[in-house]
Order: structure tokens, then sequence, then C-alpha cells
């Protein structure tokens, strides 16, 4: 067989990717869905969109090279992590729109635990802090506010699952319910010092048992698809989270090596190896994906708003038509001018944690051209990386040697020198910067024998770009400074 198949579901597209055997790209297909925004602070997706547009990817990415089901040794699945769907088990239907992991309507309700003294033992099982960005407020916030959902979940008639096992249970025509380690662990739901659903954390957060899916290991056989004449028959073989799935796909498997991906939010990941240890620094402690079926942890500090602040300029301030023209853009001026740009517009994520966080636009002068704001918009996502950076690096009391990069952003050169320059370490861009959908492609090949083992995926890894810093100490130290100051109005704004 010729292929591997990754499904990379992302918040704003689905796409699919074919991987030959030498861990290069042979076909991409991808479609943008619609996003839902009812109220402030709330974003929804439509579930059957996702999975009709992920279907639809994956049979035009076959289609482009001629490849039919036998073609493809397997299948590996990335996704947007801590997204809610609940849907009906006995029709596949859902029962509202998808909440999405930006969405922040249950604030209240995690400042609310907070409040009743259950954040330590929360911390203490699954790594996480409540906060809405997590699984489980979303899940029970559906089953308060759809007429007659809790008393169908208690008797059984639904099923709760992130996008993977939404994607996974309709795949297979309803006979896998199952998700893997690293989404479960992005729950608040999930045991990841045992490795199990908690009885405990499920009583807090009001959540019955019987909607949990079984949790399998990210590289192992799960299914055979079943429900599409252009994938029938292809074993799904790979599961990850698509942070985890980056961190794996950049051969990131030894404790200390460490990955940002730079996609509509921002994720930095450090391997930490095979013990639990609760950060000191807000960073979370996760479930990193593994091919040895065992647990494996991995530092990790979430940005909400990465890439997505692009689009923003796109979309909102009309400054650009589209996303590839924002490097143009800000290379016409040498600097931001003075502007900063703190994109807290669904609150701050780490290491800061505050929901209530509003976005901050500042040092506006009459000269100030939509150059600037571009400019200050890619300086505001290298910024907010240095922060979590800045948190790792304490954790583990050494400096990072190098930070590997990828995702949709790291293709952008202005960004990715800036961010050596702030960072003040290189920075490494692999060849293939799409290391999500590898790190799904992977496991799902480690699985099934596609590959013959972990060495054989690192000797194929070739052709790194490396960003080296050039701004010197003084001036990296006064442009820090001046966006933790704009960081501190943007907290105290709602104040």
């Amino acid at each position: 067989m010729s292929y591997i198949l990754a499904l990379d579901q992302g918040t704003t597209s689905s796409r699919a990717i074919l991987f030959d055997q030498a861990g290069t790209i042979a076909a991409v297909a991808q479609h943008e869905f619609e996003q839902f925004y009812p109220q402030a602070g709330w974003v929804e997706h439509d579930p059957m969109e996702i999975l009709t547009s992920q279907l639809s990817v994956a049979v035009e990415a076959l289609g482009k090279v001629g490849a039919r089901p036998r073609d493809v040794a397997a299948i590996g699945i990335t996704n947007q992590r801590e997204t809610v769907i609940v849907w009906e088990r006995a029709t596949g239907k859902p029962i509202h729109p998808a909440i999405v992991w930006q969405d922040r309507r249950t604030a209240a309700k995690c400042s609310a635990l907070e409040e009743s003294g259950v954040g330590e033992t929360v911390s203490n099982k699954t790594g996480l802090v409540l906060d809405p960005y997590f699984s489980a407020t979303k899940v029970a916030w559906i089953l308060d506010h759809v007429p007659g959902a809790r008393a169908r979940a208690e008797n059984g008639e639904l099923a709760f699952g992130t996008v993977d096992s939404w994607l996974i249970w309709h795949l297979t025509s309803g006979s896998r319910h199952v998700t893997d380690v690293t989404n479960a662990s992005r729950t608040l739901l999930f045991n990841i010092v045992k490795g199990e659903w908690d009885a405990e954390l499920l009583r807090i957060f009001g959540i019955p048992e019987s909607l949990l899916p079984e949790v399998v290991w990210s590289s192992e056989l799960v299914g055979e698809v079943t429900t599409t004449l252009g994938l029938g028959g292809i074993p799904i073989a790979g599961i990850a989270g698509d942070q985890q799935a980056a961190l794996f796909g950049q051969l990131c498997w030894g404790a200390g090596e460490a990955k940002n991906t730079y996609g509509t939010g921002c994720f930095l990941l450090q391997n930490i190896g095979t013990e639990f240890v609760r950060s000191r620094h807000r960073l979370i402690t996760t479930l990193a994906a593994s091919s040895q079926k065992r647990l494996e942890y991995a530092f990790e500090g979430s940005i909400f708003i990465g890439g997505a602040v692009v689009q923003w300029l796109r979309d909102n301030l009309k400054l650009i038509g589209s996303s590839a023209e924002v490097e143009a853009l800000a290379a016409g001026v040498p600097d931001s001018g003075g502007v900063v740009l703190v994109p807290a517009f669904v609150g701050l994520g780490a290491p800061h944690w505050d929901p209530h966080a509003s976005g901050l636009l500042i040092g506006l002068r009459r000269g100030t051209s939509p150059g600037h704001i571009a400019r200050a918009a890619l300086e505001c996502i290298a910024f907010q990386v240095a922060d979590v950076l800045e948190a790792v690096e304490s954790e583990l009391g050494t400096p990072l040697g190098a930070l590997r990069v990828d995702g949709g952003a790291s293709v952008n050169n202005l960004l990715m020198q800036f961010q050596a320059d702030i960072l003040g370490v290189p920075v490494v861009r692999p060849q293939v910067t799409e290391t999500t959908a590898l790190g799904a492609a992977y496991l799902a090949g480690l699985a099934t024998g596609f590959w013959a083992g972990p060495e054989d995926l690192r000797a194929k890894r070739q052709g790194d770009v490396r960003f080296e810093p050039k701004m010197d100490a003084s001036e990296r130290a006064g442009r820090r400074g001046l966006w933790n100051r704009a960081v501190d109005r943007a907290k105290g704004w709602a104040e």
C-alpha cells in the first residue's frame, strides 16, 4: 500500500493529507467551514458540516493522485481538541451545535467551581486548570440547556465526544465510540495519573458516565471505515489531539524537547517524560501521544488567539484580502511604530489564565498605517509564545536550546525571524510544516507497520530551516517590557 491518510479536522477548516512512505505530502484537500458567534464570547460549529467537509476532502485527496481505498494503509485522525459534541446514539444526530474550545460561556461556572474549593482536586487529577477552554463545563451546559437532555443522558440515549469521537462514530457506522488518551486528557474528566475516567470528576461536573467514549491508545487499530464508498475498508489506527499530534510529528519524543504550533491558536508543548508533574508556573500538564502504549506527559502553554488574529485583520478590519497578504503588508514598515496589539478577544490563556481580559490595541499615532497594525498583529503572536516559553524555562531551570515550529503561520518568515529575535534562541522550521497531520500519520503508520519504527522516521527528517536571533538583549528587554505593560492593561480593562 502506498499512503497513509491523515484527517486533520481543525477549528476553521477540515483537511485531508496523503503521505507517502518517505513522509512527504502526496496530496492535500481543504475546505473551510462556517463559524457561528451567537453571543459575545460564544463560538459554535455545525457538527454535520464538520463531518461532511471532512469526508469530502478525504475523498478529494485520494482523487488527486488516483488512489483507491486499497492504496491506503491506514487513517490517522487529528482534531481540534476540547470542542464538544453531544449526539443521539440511535440516530447519530447532534442535539446542539458543537461548542468550540474558544467558547467562554461557562466562565462563571468555572469561577464558581474554583470558589467552591475543588480546583486543586481537579488539577491534581487532570493536570488542567478550571477554565471554560476545557470540555467538561461545555458538556454540562448542553445537558442543562437543551430540553430533556440530562434525562436522556441518564438513560443512556446520548453520547458525548470531542471531534475525533464524532468522526470515528460516523466513519464506523456507530460501531465505535472511542477517543484516545490525548483527547480524553483535555476534558477535565480523565485522571491522567491513573489513565481512566474519574468518578469524582464526573460528580463535580455533573456528567453521567453513560455519555463517555472508550479510551484507546493514540497508536492502535480501532476499526475500519464502513460508511463511505470512497474510504470503505481503510483501517483507523491513529488518533491524537492536534497539538499532541504535532509534538509527535516534530519527533519530540524525549524529555525536554519542545515545539510550538502556529494555528488558530498557538500551543507550546514540551515533553517531560513518563512521570506526572504539576506545573509551578500556570502551565498545564497533559498527556502526550505515544506509539509505546504508555502514559507520557507534556507541559503545555495554550494561547487562544494566534493565527486567528490574521483572520481578524482580514474579516473584521478589512486590512487584507487574504491571510497570505499579511507578511507583505507588515514588511512594508521597518517596525510596528510603537503599536501593540493584545489579542485577548476570548480572554487570555497561559500563563495568565484570565477569561475576563479584553483585546487591546494601543500606541496609535497620526502616522499609524495598516502596515504598523499588521506588524503588531504578527508580533503579538510571537510575544505570547515568548511568555509561555519563559514559563516553560522556569519549570526546567535551564533555557531551551531551540524552538521547533510548525503550523500555517510558521511559513511566515517575518514572524519566524521576530520570534527568534524576541526569544533570543534559534527557531527551527521543518521542511514539512504540516506536522499535526504528519504526527497523526506517523501514529497510524507505526500501528500498521507502514513504517518499521521510530528510528525509521528520524532517518527521513531533513531540510530544516533555521532562524537565528538578531535582536540585541537591550532591545529585546525593551520590547518585552512594552508588551508586558500592554498585557497588564488588557487584564485590568474590564475592571
